[in-house]
């Protein structure tokens, strides 16, 4: 144990202790089952499916999600705790948990009817199924309301066209939530939003992502030719989705801001170990001051973060918008976790730059937390337009 663990930082506020309860189980798991995977899940590009059966098993894929419905029932702040700890363990498996959880679930949990979510949630929480969230689309990006997937309504079904890319988990999910456009006169105010089942006729996955991390979460293009969904998997009520999506995309900006710190941590772990046990002129490396600089830097950053990512957390759980606090914990942790990643390659050296050491990982990942649930770019848009400009 060292001083820049988590539960060595003063949180009496924020945790209760069920969650530091949580975050040992988690961490323990992660620790045991996730990391000793991680360079090969890496470096194959393979989703570890197995350990999502895992997850699903131990009741961690159902968190947030209401007991009734298979879930835990337990709160944000244990979800975050979550994606940390694995996220912490690795990157590409932390971001396909939180997407199955925060986007291919939780929409449902929120937006769905009694019908919907005794059909889907269950099977989801289990880790039977897994689950996708699909808004953006070629030539959108961050124009989440500028929406080319078009639903037509014929009778009791819904004929959607179009195609979605850079969807997290689309190769694998049994279930893909998806924005359309039923009303183009509408503007965004004409979004839908719909359940989709894989095995729906026209529905299919046309592009695999190859990336530069996160290689062991899928990253698809999801296309509709025709595809006929039955009215009754519509969540909400027609023309509510984009209020759906940026709902949605509240709570994923604290998921990705989560996944940030677990990989930042993993940094400072990792560094420090190395500054230990690596000799130079005679002596550890981390009795060089630079190093000791470098630490430094990077364990404070570190424990800024945690303190605005959980103080958001804090907030949702008590029923308060978070979409400034929300922003500025996603923008500052994900930036943060570059930061440190590149520090922890420079402390590294030579192995730094090598795959025989997670560093190089570690770096690679971090770069999606600055593009994904909305750019550094859009998150200093968001929170200038919450200080009225």
């Amino acid at each position: 144990m060292v001083a820049s663990e988590p539960d060595l930082l003063p949180y009496s506020e924020f945790f209760t202790e069920e969650h530091h309860a949580i975050r040992e189980a988690i961490r323990d798991f992660a620790t045991r089952e996730i990391a000793p995977k991680a360079h090969a899940v890496d470096q194959e590009a393979r989703f570890p499916i197995e350990t999502f059966k895992e997850l699903g098993k131990l009741g961690y894929l159902g968190l947030p999600i209401g007991a009734e419905y298979g879930g835990a029932g337990a709160d944000y702040r244990s979800y975050v705790i979550a994606v940390e700890e694995i996220g912490r363990a690795c990157g590409s498996t932390g971001l396909s948990y939180a997407a199955h959880v925060s986007l291919g679930s939780n929409p449902i949990y929120l937006f769905g009817n009694e019908e919907q979510k005794k059909k889907y949630l269950p099977k989801l929480t289990s880790g039977e199924h897994i689950g996708c969230w699909a808004l953006t689309e070629p030539g959108t990006g961050s124009d989440a309301s500028s929406q080319k997937t078009t639903a037509r309504r014929e009778g009791d079904h819904y004929v959607l066209n179009g195609t979605k890319q850079f969807i997290t988990n689309a190769t694998d999910a049994d279930t893909a939530i998806i924005m359309a456009m039923t009303d183009k006169s509408k503007g965004s105010k004409g979004i839908s939003c719909f359940v989709v089942e894989k095995d729906t006729p026209g529905f299919y996955v046309s592009k695999v992502e190859k990336k530069l991390g996160m290689r062991g979460s899928p990253t698809a293009s999801l296309t509709f030719e025709d595809c006929k969904v039955p009215v009754e998997n519509m969540l909400g009520a027609e023309g509510e989705g984009y209020k759906q999506a940026l709902m949605t995309l509240g709570g994923g900006r604290l998921s990705i801001g989560a996944l940030a710190l677990g990989i930042a941590q993993a940094c400072v772990d990792a560094s420090i170990t190395y500054a230990k046990q690596r000799e130079a002129f005679g002596q550890p490396i981390g009795k060089f001051q630079m190093i000791q600089s470098f630490l430094a830097d990077m364990v404070t950053e570190v424990a800024a973060a945690r303190l605005m990512l959980y103080h958001a957390a804090y907030l949702k759980d008590h029923h308060k918008s978070v979409i400034l606090e929300g922003s500025q914990a996603k923008l500052y942790a994900s930036e943060v976790a570059s930061r440190v990643a590149n520090l922890c390659v420079q402390i590294h050296g030579g192995y730094g730059y090598i795959v025989d050491f997670p560093a190089e990982r570690f770096l690679r990942d971090a770069k999606l937390c600055e593009i994904g649930e909305g750019t550094s770019e859009i998150q200093r848009l968001v929170i200038a337009r919450q200080l009225g400009l």
